[in-house]
């Protein structure tokens, strides 16, 4: 139940834990399928994201070695269908490249000494960081929050450090005028939430810079999220690993897609939680973005690279 504050009233939402089942025996079933996304990676494989629409790990045809999310993937749930009728749906995992040189084109940089994130927002040596980043990219920035809190702190501490540059926040503007100012000012920055971590598509010099402030896990109050993490946990899967990290490790993917989007692009997608590289999951997230130059280091080696990159 929520509350809609447009109508005024309360809303009942409903949604389905899974969709596995009806897509197994109405679609697979039936019908040659061919899936096809950037993100379907996730953890350096596709079996995670395989297993969410119906298919079995056994019945690949090309096995590779497993990741953490494949093993989280794992889920009796799925591998122990009682039903006689069901019957095998072989499926082939295929990955074509990408028309991309990460590796010349971008650097991915990861803030190991920054404090992990808090229920208080963003500290003072994350701003900090913020602002030395953005100026070394001379503006040119997307940056990604986890809230809207987030987002307009950032914003109002970029402009009293960095009066020079224009910095835009969701919210400021509908989103096609906040796009627009963003493309037209080349130094201009543009912080927000969600919607612009899937939906925003500016290729060229408009960002060379992508900021993500923490890992997007569901929220803990998220309903279903909560509800599917649990369900996988009574299932004898990890919940964690199949449900929040998958759910944040496509949207990190998602995000730093935002940076390179022609063969021209440059840039940096500089993720600000330490997580990242001192949590043993943080290898998932990796494994899950482009591979680009990869920096884990402090802000001082990362802004000299930074502008060495950009020359």
């Amino acid at each position: 139940m929520a509350r809609d504050r447009q109508r005024g009233g309360d809303v009942l939402c409903v949604a389905p834990l899974q969709v596995w089942g009806q897509l197994r025996s109405k679609l697979l079933a039936e019908k040659t399928v061919v899936f096809t996304s950037a993100t379907l990676m996730l953890g350096g494989d596709f079996t995670s994201v395989a297993t969410s629409i119906g298919l079995k790990p056994s019945e690949r045809v090309d096995e590779a070695d497993p990741s953490p999310l494949v093993a989280a993937a794992e889920n009796p749930e799925v591998e122990d269908d009682a039903d006689p009728a069901d019957h095998r749906e072989p499926w082939r995992g295929i990955d074509v490249g990408s028309p991309f040189d990460y590796a010349r084109q971008g650097i991915l940089y990861v803030a190991r000494h920054l404090p992990p994130p808090g229920r208080d927002g963003l500290g003072e040596k994350q701003l900090s960081e913020i602002a030395d980043l953005v100026d070394a990219a001379d503006g040119r920035t997307l940056g990604l929050f986890s809230s809207r809190r987030a987002a307009e702190t950032a914003a109002e501490a970029a402009r009293e450090r960095l009066p020079h540059l224009t910095i835009l926040a969701q919210g400021d503007a509908q989103l096609p005028e906040l796009a627009r100012l963003f493309v037209d000012d080349p130094h201009a920055c543009l912080f927000g939430t969600l919607s612009l971590w899937q939906g925003l598509d500016v290729p060229g010099d408009t960002c060379q810079l992508v900021l993500i402030d923490r890992i997007p896990f569901p929220r803990p109050d998220d309903p279903l999220m909560s509800a599917r993490q649990r369900a996988a946990d009574r299932a004898g899967g990890n919940g964690f690993m199949s449900v929040a990290a998958t759910h944040a490790a496509l949207l990190l993917a998602q995000g730093s897609g935002r940076l390179i989007r022609t063969t021209s692009d440059r840039g940096v997608v500089a993720i600000l939680d330490s997580r990242v590289a001192a949590r043993p999951y943080g290898e998932v997230f990796l494994e899950s973005l482009p591979p680009a130059k990869l920096i884990i280091d402090s802000t001082s080696h990362v802004v000299t690279a930074v502008q060495r990159f950009f020359a």
